[in-house]
Order: structure tokens, then C-alpha cells, then sequence
């Protein structure tokens, strides 16, 4: 009899319809609500992604998983909740948790783990108050810096003293880095019954991926990484992609076709396929990981900002111009909040903000003072949207016109940064809608102490003044937004709750103690100050 190795995840969700996602032991039919799905078959593992349509809107539906025949799930003696598939109603009140950067790891080093914490706490609430969503913005799991067990269980597959030593090497080391990091049985049921979203970030593959285009040309030349970046491209395809589609989108995608019909194993089918995805050709790449979900009035519009981004060009962009053409095209439409999740913050403590946009400006200037700025772009990770500065303008001028054509509010969601913090825009012009940056890391995490104290000093006025004269001595040109930090710097363990009701909106940031979660102040994101 097989066994169900991880999940169910419960990923996508509308009024209608859901997808629920298993790894399985070994070829079977995976049974749910009486929809009947075969596994495929990637290097010998057994995947599942099962599509239920025609569900009732609003409603509460509780579910097992059957392999086979035989029930797998909930496991036998559990005394959580029962797994339930909860479809979004028309209107009403909406509630998505987000945070990044969580490490499997247990022990007490990083301090309790917020998005444990907050499904130990769910187990006690009623349903009604559980999220509608959760976000998961990179850091996933972390292919770099691997646990104590993993590098017991790598040194017992390998020689460690060879290629990336006790970092993950493959997919098959992939699939057991997600396998420890999903399999806490609490986090395996908050997971079955609360939707998820993913994107990825660098730590999900490797520690500055991407950075520039001299690190893409490092990493070439090094034996052990084409192996180690289709392992993580496969992987990510598999474990968090195909979860962020929903069945309009799944029905549509030519590869999960072939890959779900296939009757074969197709591990040299997605190995090309992450060979594409990788490549840089005309300024575009050969994927696009951004997507969008819908959840009534609240539209989440998620950007990749890693493995995206657009290196070999006179200008570095985040993404491509055919990939932001088609993000604009997603802005447009009949919503009342937009979320945009982006790992990388796009409004950063003000002062390291313009050295990021300062050290862009000095890595294009070429020679040696060029390849000094470039060290430190590498050594000091000056990556995020303000190092990347026609990116950050363009971004900025699409949530300037998104928030001035009917929205009621515009947020944009980030992590990497391992602390949290809540921003204000302020345009020239202001717009109708409230704009604000989020940030909410780690989940499960730790930060140095020395850089507490430069995200602070970050924030300092006396030192943003001067990296703005910096930066307009740099020849740069004025930003096209403003901000104000009205909460934060927090530090620890966290998770943020965005709530939404109707046109009002608010966010929350908890963070993680030995006693659960202890809520700070909350914030208004919007409020329904104008007449119809």
C-alpha cells in the first residue's frame, strides 16, 4: 500500500473550484470529494495536483484522501480539526496572513515559529475566523544553509567534500529539503485547510541568485551549479508553481498537459524545461512565474522578483518589458484592494534605498571602480527594487495610476529582509487611494545583530538626507515617491494578517513568543472616505 508522503496542500481556492496538491510513495489514483486523479511521475517521485469544480459558493466542505481506495487522510487518532475546503462568498469580509523566510529547523536558536504558532491557535478558534489565504513570499525552503539532519542525510548519498558540500545538490535532495520543511504535522493540517500561495526567493535556490549579471557568469563556470539550479527549478515547478494556478489556468498550460499524461516519467521533459526557464534570450526569459488570484474584492497580484530579472541588457530590469506589460495588464479590471506580493521590498528604510539606487549607478560606470561597486553589490546583497531603479520608477508609476482610477487601497507585500515594517507612499501628486509597503520576516529566522542596527539607522533622517544629496550627486534623478515608516523596525519571529471588509482595510503584525503570538498596534490601510 503507497503512502502519502506530504500534503494535502490546499492551494488554490475561488467560488467554485479548488486545487489540492499531494507527494504520494508511489503510482496511485488520489481520490478526493469523489474526484479521481492519477499521479505523475518526476526522477521516481509521485505528484498529484487534484482539480474540484462545480463546488458551492460559501460554503464549507470538509474532505479526505484516498489512495487507491484506502483513506490516507486525516492521519488515524489525529485530533486537529477536520480538513475543509472553504470557497470564497460573494462580498463579505476577506482575511490573508503572509510572512517569508522560514527555516524547518527546530530548535531554539530562531525562537518559536510564527506560522506554528498561528496554526496551533487556529486549532482553537472557530472556522469563521480562520484567514481565507495565506502567502508564503520566498524562503521556502533554504537549499544553502540545511539543517543538521540534512547534511547527515546528504553526507550519507554523497561526498561532501565535493561540489556544494552540504548544500542541496539535485532534485532529489530537493524533494527531501521539502519534505522536512513541510511535514510537521501541525503545519501539514493548517496547510490542507488554509489556501497558499508561493513565490520563490533566493535562499528557495541559492544566496544572491541572480544578483547580476557577473554572478550568473560565476555561477556558469561552476561544476556543481546547472545540476543545482534545475533541481531547484523542477522542484519549485512541482512543490509551489503549479499550486498558484487555478483550473481555467491549469487547463490551459501545455506542459502540465504533457507532464499529467504523459504515462511516463518525465524528468528529462522538466530538466529541459528549467534549462528554458533559467536562459536569458532578447530580454525576456523563457517562464513567467507572476501570477494572479482573485478573492472578491481583493485582487493579489504576485511579481517575481528573482528569477526574472533581466541581467545582460544595458539596463537591469526586474523583470522584462513583455513580463511587466502583462503585470500592468493584470492591474486593470474591478477590485476594491490591490495586494502586490514581491519578495524584495519595493519601499526600503530610506537611507539604504538611495545606496542601493547609488551603487546601480556606480556598477554600470565600468573599470575598476565599477567592478569595486559590483563586489559590493555581491558582498553586501544591494539587490532589491531600488538597486534594479528604472524597475522601481515603473513600479511605482503603475501603483500611482492603479491608485488613482477607483481602488480603495494598494499595498504591496514583501519579506527577505528578516524584520518588519509598514511604509506610507507619498506621490507629488497624491493619488485617491492609500498606498503603503509591508513587510513581514522571518516566519522562522534569526538576523545578526549588527544588522538591527543598520535597518534602524536605515530609517534615521539625518542619514536618508544625506544619501539623497549622494544621490543626486550620483547624477541620479529625483525618485518619483516619497515614504514615511509608521510602524517598525520590528525584529523576530512574525506573521502580518491584512483584513479586509468591504471598502475598509487594516493590517496587523504578530509576532512569535514562547507563550503564542502577541499582537503589536494595528494599522488602517484604507477606509471608506469616499462617496460613490
Amino acid at each position: 500500500m503507497t503512502e502519502l508522503l506530504l500534503g494535502p496542500l490546499l492551494r488554490h481556492v475561488d467560488a467554485t473550484s479548488a486545487t489540492i496538491w499531494v507527494e504520494t510513495g508511489q503510482a496511485c489514483e488520489v481520490e478526493i470529494l469523489g474526484r479521481t486523479t492519477p499521479t505523475f511521475e518526476v526522477a521516481g517521485h509521485f505528484y498529484a495536483l487534484v482539480v474540484l469544480t462545480g463546488l458551492e459558493p460559501g460554503s464549507s466542505i470538509l474532505y479526505q484522501v484516498r489512495l487507491d481506495g484506502e483513506p490516507h487522510w486525516p492521519p488515524a487518532g489525529s485530533t486537529l480539526p477536520a480538513s475543509r475546503i472553504r470557497t470564497l462568498a460573494q462580498g463579505g469580509e476577506f482575511r490573508l496572513v503572509f510572512g517569508s523566510c522560514r527555516k524547518a529547523r527546530e530548535e531554539d536558536a530562531a525562537g518559536p515559529d510564527a506560522l506554528i504558532a498561528y496554526a496551533r491557535r487556529m486549532t482553537t478558534l472557530d472556522e469563521r475566523e480562520w484567514p481565507e489565504s495565506l502567502l508564503l513570499l520566498g524562503d521556502q525552503v533554504y537549499a544553502d544553509e540545511t539543517t543538521a539532519q540534512t547534511q547527515e542525510w546528504i553526507a550519507r548519498r554523497r561526498d561532501v567534500e565535493q561540489g556544494p558540500g552540504a548544500e542541496v545538490a539535485d532534485f532529489e535532495e530537493y524533494t527531501h529539503l521539502y519534505r522536512e520543511t513541510w511535514s510537521t504535522p501541525l503545519l501539514r493540517w493548517f496547510m490542507s485547510t488554509v489556501p497558499t500561495s508561493m513565490i520563490f526567493d533566493d535562499h528557495d535556490v541559492c544566496d544572491d541568485w541572480n544578483t547580476s549579471r557577473s554572478w550568473r557568469e560565476d555561477m556558469a563556470r561552476t561544476p556543481w551549479w546547472p545540476e543545482r539550479i534545475r533541481g531547484g527549478l523542477v522542484s519549485y515547478w512541482v512543490y509551489q508553481h503549479l499550486g498558484n494556478l487555478g483550473p481555467a489556468e491549469l487547463a490551459e498550460d501545455a506542459l502540465f498537459a504533457e507532464v499529467t499524461t504523459s504515462g511516463r516519467d518525465n524528468e528529462s521533459l522538466l530538466r529541459d524545461f528549467a534549462d528554458r526557464a533559467d536562459a536569458e534570450a532578447d530580454g525576456a526569459k523563457g517562464t513567467r512565474w507572476s501570477y494572479r488570484r482573485d478573492f472578491g474584492p481583493v485582487r493579489l497580484l504576485v511579481i517575481d522578483s528573482r528569477a526574472g530579472r533581466i541581467l545582460a541588457g544595458p539596463v537591469r530590469s526586474m523583470v522584462g518589458e513583455a513580463e511587466f506589460a502583462w503585470i500592468s495588464d493584470q492591474a486593470e479590471g474591478d477590485y476594491e484592494h490591490l495586494l502586490i506580493g514581491t519578495t524584495l521590498p519595493w519601499l526600503m528604510p530610506t537611507a539604504l534605498s538611495h545606496l542601493q539606487s547609488i551603487n546601480e549607478r556606480a556598477c554600470d560606470r565600468g573599470g575598476r571602480r565599477g567592478r569595486f561597486a559590483e563586489w559590493l553589490r555581491r558582498a553586501l546583497d544591494l539587490e532589491h527594487w531600488p538597486a534594479f531603479r528604472a524597475s522601481f520608477d515603473q513600479l511605482a508609476g503603475l501603483i500611482r495610476e492603479v491608485a488613482d482610477r477607483g481602488s480603495r487601497s494598494v499595498s504591496v507585500l514583501s519579506g527577505d529582509v528578516h524584520h518588519a515594517y509598514a511604509a506610507r507612499a507619498r506621490y507629488p501628486d497624491q493619488p485617491a487611494a492609500p498606498v503603503h509597503q509591508l513587510v513581514c520576516s522571518p516566519l522562522h529566522n534569526s538576523v545578526p545583530r549588527i544588522m538591527t542596527l543598520v535597518f534602524r539607522a536605515g530609517w534615521w533622517a539625518p542619514l536618508a538626507a544625506l544619501s539623497r544629496w549622494w544621490a543626486r550627486r550620483a547624477g541620479l534623478t529625483l525618485l518619483p515617491v516619497a515614504w514615511d515608516r509608521i510602524a517598525g523596525p520590528f525584529f523576530g519571529n512574525a506573521v502580518m494578517t491584512i483584513d479586509v471588509d468591504g471598502e475598509t482595510a487594516s493590517a496587523t503584525l504578530e509576532q512569535s513568543r514562547e507563550t503564542g503570538l502577541v499582537a503589536m498596534e494595528p494599522f488602517t490601510l484604507s477606509t471608506p472616505t469616499r462617496e460613490d
